[in-house]
């Protein structure tokens, strides 16, 4: 199957699901804003880029193309996704409750589930049938009620949905970066290459991103060391100093998706739609594969409705000054 003709890529909805009755997560309750801290982020210096792909090995159903100018001004930027240890310092702090655990449940990958959680698994999706709806799993318990993060400190905080990202960087006084600003960020200064670091995904045999190696989703070779997520911090910086903007975990942004995005905003510090449905994900995931889902290119682009959850969705921040 040729990559125009593929759809699906390795994330899932809650609308997959077909759930009804169920409730949105639009309240934000906390009584202490966390002081601003730009520590841990990097400055990145605004200009003008070519956004966009019109490679073959693209997705333009998805809306990556035509390459357009676009012109971004300067912003901050985490130089990872937010981690286990600091979302676990926002709950602390403001007592906030994720969507997966107002649902009660959230997708996980079936390779990461134990035995004993794995045989009480009762739904699966249908069309991903890898994705498996897993009571208890949320971001404390990312495989559901027997397992945990204690050793997971440093790896990006997962099962968050946009509305849960957006909180956070209400409380950190920062906020999600635009579709422009991230992939003007996870380029690194290169123009139109396919990845951060160039074109070629494994150069001279060294691996800079955590995706899937092997069968798609049957057997993960593990040759960039990771089944589920790496570190937050893994593989070389791209050239802004930015770690895993390919690959390990999909990253929310701020834009509401349209597959016209070339046609919205503007030239300028563009910020997608006023209104839609699905919130825009960028970067890919560990379960991204070539022969399945490549959007582990810069140019990628993928979307979730605002409450969607998994074990492979992460945001970072970014703030003006």
């Amino acid at each position: 199957m040729s990559h125009a003709q593929q759809k699906s890529c390795c994330g899932v909805s809650r609308q997959d699901m077909q759930q009804e009755g169920l409730i949105s997560n639009n309240e934000f309750i906390t009584s202490k804003r966390a002081p601003k801290s730009l520590d841990k982020m990097v400055y990145i210096l605004g200009n003008e880029f070519s956004m966009g792909t019109n490679e073959r090995d693209g997705f333009p159903a998805d809306g990556e193309g035509p390459i357009r100018k676009v012109k971004v001004d300067s912003f901050y930027m985490d130089i990872t996704t937010v981690t286990n240890k600091d979302f676990s310092l926002f709950i602390e702090a403001t007592g906030y409750k994720t969507d997966a655990e107002k649902y009660g449940w959230s997708f996980v990958f079936y390779q990461l589930l134990s035995k004993q959680t794995s045989k009480k698994v009762q739904q699966r999706v249908q069309a991903t049938p890898w994705w498996c709806v897993v009571e208890g799993a949320y971001w404390n318990q990312p495989e559901g009620s027997d397992s945990d993060i204690a050793d997971r400190m440093d790896h990006p905080v997962v099962h968050v949905s946009w509305n849960d990202a957006e909180a956070y960087c209400q409380w950190a006084d920062k906020r999600l970066p635009t579709e422009a600003e991230w992939e003007f960020a996870a380029r690194g200064g290169l123009h139109q290459k396919r990845y951060p670091w160039g074109d070629e995904l494994i150069p001279e045999g060294v691996h800079y991103c955590n995706i899937w190696q092997g069968k798609f989703p049957y057997t993960n070779d593990g040759e960039d060391g990771y089944l589920g997520t790496a570190p937050a911090q893994s593989f070389p910086e791209n050239g802004y100093g930015l770690y895993n903007v390919s690959g390990n975990v999909w990253e929310w942004c701020s834009d509401w998706f349209t597959k016209s995005i070339h046609k919205r905003g503007g030239r300028e510090n563009p910020k997608g739609p006023n209104e839609g449905s699905n919130r825009v994900m960028r970067g890919g995931s560990y379960l991204c594969h070539d022969s399945y889902c490549n959007r582990y290119r810069v140019a990628a682009r993928t979307s979730n409705t605002p409450d969607s959850s998994s074990g492979n969705i992460g945001f970072r921040c970014v703030t003006d000054n």
